[in-house]
C-alpha cells in the first residue's frame, strides 16, 4: 500500500482501522500489504469483493 496511510500504520493501528471501517477493511488491508499490491487505502475501503 502506498499514500498517507503506509502497510506500516495498518500493522501498528489495527483496532483504530476495525473500529473506524470494520474488520473486513483490515483484513482486505492486510492482504494488500502481505501481496506488496501497490495501491492507496482510499481503494483498499472502496474494493468490496
Amino acid at each position: 500500500m502506498e499514500g498517507c496511510i503506509t502497510g506500516r500504520d495498518v500493522l501498528r493501528h489495527p483496532y483504530m482501522i476495525c473500529r473506524l471501517w470494520g474488520p473486513s477493511c483490515y483484513l482486505r488491508c492486510l492482504r494488500a500489504v502481505l501481496t506488496r499490491r501497490h495501491c492507496t487505502f482510499l481503494a483498499v475501503l472502496t474494493h468490496s469483493r
